[in-house]
């Protein structure tokens, strides 16, 4: 018997990554360490935040986004990353301002759900 091939489900975010080149991905620091985040990927954002490197910049992009924005991309901590990107809805309001900061178009409503990218 055979088994019924797998569903492949799109996923917006493998070819955006517009969020992480737009905001800064802050957080309390004791979640760094429960994540084990090496120190070379964390600035100090106040003396009770961390934030990604990269991202704490006028012109933010996480250290850990590689890829080309709007193109193809994946993150390099992905198993690691912090609330704030496990926190990133595709198509919410966030995700529409990043998109529109990178000329990106706003996603279908259809295209809209959690980011699972990696």
């Amino acid at each position: 018997m055979m088994n019924a091939p797998a569903t492949v489900t799109f996923n917006p975010c493998l070819d955006c990554g517009a969020c992480c080149a737009s905001f800064r991905v802050s957080f309390y620091w004791a979640e760094a360490v429960s994540l084990g985040l090496p120190d070379t990927v964390l600035e100090q954002a106040s003396p009770w935040h961390a934030c990604l490197r990269g991202t704490n910049q006028p012109a933010p992009r996480c250290h850990a986004l590689q890829g080309e924005v709007g193109q193809s991309v994946s993150c390099s901590l992905y198993a690691q990353r912090p609330s704030p990107c496990r926190e990133v809805r595709a198509g919410d309001a966030q995700c529409r301002k990043a998109r529109q900061r990178h000329g990106l178009p706003a996603l279908a409503a259809a295209e809209a759900f959690r980011c699972e990218s990696g």
